[in-house]
């Protein structure tokens, strides 16, 4: 299933990707989320699988490695027991991106989270794929395909 994020002005740019079929979606359910995608039952864990698409502006002094360091360390305040598991800077998708993952605790639940971030225009685009560690092999393959599918064009001038 498709999914276009429409932009908030426009000077911004226009974000698509692909979600996997069946996969329950809501487009802006928050601020600064574009889309909340959830997989259609739990995985073997019980705990439910769900990509997460936030876009929004960023300085335009900060480069993407500034950006997702920043990022990384305001994570490490906000989630339980944090980790940074894995960074690089890798060609999916859209343009460069900068990958990690990392693991934190969701209640008694022990989460991992491929993450994906472009910088294109000051927009910054965020995706987030979590599943509880035990299922993260069932589902590694799945969050970098939807990845590879992220599309940003930029505003028309």
């Amino acid at each position: 299933m498709s999914f276009a994020v429409h932009p908030s002005s426009a000077h911004s740019p226009h974000v698509a990707l692909s979600v996997p079929r069946r996969w329950t979606t809501r487009g802006a359910p928050a601020p600064g989320v574009a889309l909340l995608a959830r997989a259609p039952a739990a995985a073997a864990s019980g705990f439910t699988p769900e990509l997460v698409l936030h876009t929004g502006p960023v300085d335009g002094a900060a480069t993407l490695a500034e950006w997702r360091e920043e990022a990384m360390a305001t994570l490490t305040t906000q989630l339980e027991g944090f980790e940074l598991e894995d960074a690089d800077l890798v060609d999916v998708g859209a343009a460069p991106a900068a990958y990690r993952r990392f693991s934190h605790r969701l209640g008694d639940v022990d989460v991992l989270c491929d993450q994906w971030a472009w910088l294109v225009e000051e927009l910054g685009i965020v995706l987030t794929g979590t599943v509880a560690r035990t299922d993260y092999a069932d589902y590694c393959d799945l969050f970098e395909d939807v990845a590879a599918t992220v599309e940003v064009r930029p505003h028309a001038a």
